[in-house]
């Protein structure tokens, strides 16, 4: 019988700990909010509507850091491409 116990323990145990887990997961997203949100705020993007930046923020993620900042400022965040005629 003590093994039945402690495996409906162990299980109790892992029932706080997912919930514990799911509470700090939930300030840890308030917290990157705000830091995403201080980032935006002065920059323009505030200006956008909600459903707007929403879709900027879905495309930009799909796209990838390097991806999206070459497209969006090639001159600021890449080398310019050499050309066959520069490598000789």
């Amino acid at each position: 019988m003590p093994r039945k116990n402690s495996a409906i323990a162990a299980l109790q145990k892992l029932e706080k700990d997912r919930a514990a887990l799911d509470a700090r997961q939930r300030e840890l997203e308030v917290k990157a909010a705000q830091e995403i949100g201080q980032i935006i705020l002065g920059s323009g993007l505030e200006k956008f509507s909600r459903k707007t930046l929403r879709k900027l923020a879905v495309s930009l993620g799909k796209m990838g850091e390097e991806t999206a900042l070459a497209r969006l400022a090639p001159d600021q965040n890449t080398k310019p491409p050499t050309s066959p005629s520069q490598t000789k």
